[in-house]
């Protein structure tokens, strides 16, 4: 099984996912956006986990990379390629595929 974490941030791993697919006996294989903004190339990968950040889908003036990212997302649903998100990832993929994201009433951590 062949996995790739998109990470936007260094304190946003993957926690106890690593010994899941540790498990699996998964190759794991990371973008990190806070190094380097480049998206690897899909093909052959069984599985994307998107983590989170302090940021949000709406930063888009802030970090522009959020743009071309969640244009990754689309591309890869229309070609079935599983892909889970945790709070930022869940908003990307949220919006990816056309829903409202916008901020809450209460504030939320964790």
């Amino acid at each position: 099984m062949k996995v790739h974490v998109l990470q936007h941030v260094p304190f946003e791993g993957i926690g106890s996912m690593a010994s899941w697919l540790s498990a699996l006996d998964a190759s794991i294989t990371y973008s990190r956006f806070y190094e380097s903004v480049d998206l690897l190339d899909p093909a052959g990968l069984d599985l994307v986990i998107v983590m989170g950040g302090p940021m949000s889908i709406n930063d888009k003036a802030v970090f522009a990379w959020l743009v071309e990212e969640k244009s990754f997302y689309a591309v890869q649903f229309k070609r079935d390629l599983p892909i889970t998100g945790i709070c930022l990832g869940a908003q990307l993929i949220a919006s990816a595929l056309g829903a409202r994201v916008y901020p809450t009433s209460a504030r939320e951590i964790g």
